[in-house]
């Protein structure tokens, strides 16, 4: 792990969730996110006391367990304060409640795992205490009320507001809750001038164009898609095996609930956009197209 600084007082530390970190003083820090779990947190820690840091705070992006999961672990450590906005706060006080959304109920046991249940941490709402430097900017679409944060170096953190290149290719599908939202987010991306773009699952770029584009370009073939499986009437279910089998995707628990949710927010989409319906056959919801 290794700290890279990118402005006067911006660092990032790369990862498989790039974790953003902004110097308030000569001492402390505010980190962007706090990685997947408490191995995470341990070395992001470490890092930073290595350089003479402490952590002050922590901004939670969104409450997904791979960007609080050094919560606990830090907070317990350092008393920092953890900031969070509208909905994820709640997940991030009570990261129960995402397995539970993502299944609908209340998790079998394996999905109440670090990947999916985060450990609770203390949260104070975002609004008007983020400290000076640091601005939040809504980035919906992937998750209920996730934000990004741009610092006064012009560098943007742009949380799961994108995918990967990497990712696109090898899964396909990558988790969305509302999909109006997410290309909506998309084109707000476009409007942005900064000097640096971090996703929190890419490499940092100064130009992100490309990928938007590939990003969008991949959530219509997706809807395409699932409008060709509705050629002849389906359950979800059906749905849902056709899509993994024409991407050669593996299913266990933690992807049924994760492309499972998508999947049905994919047909809340279409559905809104009259491109779909549904009717109750012998109790059974079949899916159309129109």
């Amino acid at each position: 792990m290794e700290l890279i600084q990118v402005g006067a007082r911006t660092y990032y530390i790369p990862n498989a969730t790039n974790i953003g970190v902004y110097q308030v003083d000569s001492e402390h820090v505010y980190l962007i996110d706090s990685g997947s779990d408490k191995d995470a947190g341990k070395k992001n820690l470490k890092l930073l006391e290595s350089e003479g840091l402490q952590v002050r705070g922590i901004v939670s992006t969104h409450s997904n367990a791979d960007h609080i999961g050094g919560n606990q672990l830090i907070q317990n450590r350092t008393g920092c304060e953890i900031l969070a906005n509208g909905i994820e706060k709640s997940f991030t006080e009570t990261p129960i409640l995402e397995p539970s959304f993502l299944y609908g109920g209340f998790p079998f046991r394996e999905l109440r795992n670090k990947f999916l249940c985060a450990k609770p941490s203390d949260v104070m709402p975002m609004e008007n205490h983020l400290p000076k430097g640091l601005e939040a900017f809504p980035l919906q679409g992937h998750f209920f009320d996730m934000i990004g944060i741009k610092t006064d170096d012009d560098v943007y953190f742009l949380a799961d507001s994108v995918f990967s290149a990497e990712t696109i290719t090898k899964y396909h599908l990558f988790f969305l809750y509302d999909v109006r939202a997410f290309l909506e987010t998309l084109d707000f991306l476009q409007t942005l001038h900064g000097k640096l773009y971090i996703p929190s699952h890419c490499a940092a770029a100064e130009d992100i164009t490309g990928l938007i584009a590939l990003n969008r370009s991949k959530v219509r073939e997706i809807a395409d898609g699932i409008c060709t499986a509705c050629e002849t009437e389906k359950t979800f279910e059906e749905i849902l095996a056709e899509i993994f089998n024409r991407y050669n995707l593996t299913m266990n628990a933690n992807q049924y609930v994760l492309i499972g949710s998508t999947l049905r927010s994919y047909l809340s989409y279409l559905y809104d956009e009259n491109r779909i319906s549904y009717q109750f056959k012998e109790n059974k919801m079949l899916w159309k197209l129109l």
